[in-house]
């Protein structure tokens, strides 16, 4: 699976700015939907496109692994059980 990490990266902006940073601004600085930028933010697992990925990118200036990570399933994470 596949995990945003855009609530750190809030964090990290925030901090670094000194103001507090909100979805609309978000939004509005990348030309992304509110909604899709909520789902990112809130909704596990959630999937999207390398437009996104990119615009999120130039906003934060991070990278792609600052901005997400995978996860290993829960299916794959257990150990193999030997017969």
């Amino acid at each position: 699976m596949i995990r945003f990490k855009l609530g750190e990266m809030i964090e990290k902006k925030r901090f670094a700015d000194g103001q507090r940073v909100s979805i609309s601004e978000i939004a509005t600085a990348t030309g992304l939907n509110r909604m899709t930028l909520s789902k990112i933010l809130n909704q596990k697992g959630y999937g999207t496109g390398t437009e996104t990925i990119d615009r999120l990118c130039c906003y934060f200036a991070c990278r792609v692994e600052d901005l997400m990570e995978h996860l290993p399933d829960q299916d794959d994470a257990a150990p193999e059980s030997k017969a």
